[in-house]
């Protein structure tokens, strides 16, 4: 006799299980990855790097990730989550931690490159993991829950960041090395807590009733076969399918602002307001804070509606609205540009909730393992990209306005392309079509 499962009850405890652990795994994710925003505060004079070496050495992580990201994604696919989440996780902290060795822009570009392939394959990993765990129609909230880590780093990483820097001396360190040093230790530890915490599949997490389990197992089998027997894709044809490749270019778009912004905010908010830097790392959250709320709202509000497409294009429209008032404000008033800030950095999170529901709508298995991995990979180019352009354009001009407005131009294409990209409502279909 089968015994009758609470479904809402299940899911809110796999909610609660994984989305805070993967939340505070991927904060020291991004806090590592972004502190050289911070530690160029006074990295670049120690050193004696310019805008252009610092851009391009922000840049060379995405090198490295973009490389590894699909094998990486692919070797997770095969060995599970837990151990390969562990391993990324270990690796990336010993790297970044290593980044206080830094005397030349060689080095600086290398050891940035080696943090892009340490990390690579965590993000799309995670992604895929949650579609082992989370229905299609409930996708987008969990991942914006999940995603919000992306913002709060910000809120959490500002003030760290500053305060850090203010043991600048001790040891015989500078405050970027003490940075870099003691918050690439927690990615250390996370990393063997997660081969005790997290469970590959289902079937296997204790923390569920034997029913639970047995419920759970089957409702994401009856998904992923519902996706496959629709799009027959494999790891191939997803790596050469048109609407993942619009995926990629789209995600291209948002991630040229995203980080161009992330990795100029400190010194942005320096140029055009004179604090100090630990004021700077205070005032830096704020634009992070502001994007966390509202990303949480969107894809909570994309889940109800079951539609993806707009809910990508209109805020990647705020974003780019948000950039061009900031470019031209910089000059007359400084409080409305960082205003202008925080609608950008609105627009720019909130459009990530509902995008990464898109791909998991219709890829599956191997192929959602490569085509997630795929479109991360493209997509982070631009990572390369944004704050590149950033840091050319301000040592050539003198001032941030010209890249501002060419980040924003990136996110008013983006816009576009997301009101063009076909579907968009797949996770309420599948929903009804498994309920049937």
């Amino acid at each position: 006799m089968s015994v009758a499962v609470d479904s809402e009850r299940v899911m809110r405890k796999v909610v609660r299980r994984l989305i805070p652990y993967l939340f505070i795994c991927y904060i020291v994710n991004y806090i590592d990855r972004i502190n050289v925003g911070y530690a160029a505060l006074e990295m670049k004079a120690d050193l004696g790097f310019g805008d252009a070496v610092y851009g391009l050495g922000a840049s060379m992580f995405f090198v490295g990730y973009v490389l590894f990201e699909i094998p990486s994604n692919l070797v997770m696919e095969r060995v599970g989550a837990r151990i390969w989440i562990a391993r990324i996780m270990i690796s990336w902290g010993a790297v970044s931690s290593c980044m206080i060795f830094v005397k030349t822009p060689a080095m600086f570009y290398l050891l940035r490159f080696f943090l892009g392939a340490a990390e690579a394959g965590f993000f799309p990993g995670t992604i895929l993991y949650l579609t082992h765990w989370v229905p299609a129609k409930e996708r987008a909230r969990a991942v914006a829950l999940f995603l919000t880590s992306t913002a709060l780093s910000g809120v959490i990483g500002g003030p760290l960041s500053g305060l850090l820097m203010n043991l600048g001396g001790r040891g015989g360190l500078a405050g970027w090395q003490w940075l870099f040093v003691i918050e690439g230790i927690p990615a250390v530890i996370l990393g063997f807590v997660t081969l005790a915490y997290l469970s590959d599949r289902p079937e296997q997490a204790r923390w569920l009733a034997p029913e639970e389990r047995a419920w759970l197992g089957t409702t994401m089998r009856a998904e992923q076969e519902e996706k496959r027997q629709r799009h027959s894709h494999t790891l191939l044809t997803a790596l050469v399918d048109r609407k993942v490749w619009g995926l990629c270019l789209l995600y291209f778009t948002i991630i040229i602002s995203f980080y161009g912004v992330v990795f100029w905010l400190p010194q942005i908010v320096k140029n055009f307001s004179g604090m100090s830097n630990l004021m700077v790392g205070l005032v830096s959250a704020v634009p992070y804070l502001i994007a966390s709320i509202a990303m949480v709202l969107i894809g909570n509000h994309s889940d109800k509606s079951g539609e993806r497409r707009r809910h990508v294009a209109m805020p990647a429209l705020v974003g780019s609205i948000g950039l061009i008032l900031s470019a031209l404000l910089q000059s007359h008033s400084p409080l409305l540009a960082f205003l202008a800030l925080c609608l950008a950095a609105l627009g720019i999170w909130s459009t990530l909730g509902p995008f990464w529901s898109l791909p998991t709508e219709f890829l599956s298995g191997t192929a959602a393992a490569g085509g997630i991995a795929l479109i991360n990979s493209i997509g982070n180019v631009g990572g390369f990209v944004g704050p590149f352009v950033v840091g050319y354009v301000k040592q050539t001009t003198g001032d941030f306005t010209g890249g501002l407005l060419c980040l924003a131009a990136t996110l008013l294409l983006g816009s576009c392309l997301a009101l063009k990209l076909a579907g968009g409502r797949g996770a309420a279909v599948t929903a009804r079509r498994i309920r049937a």
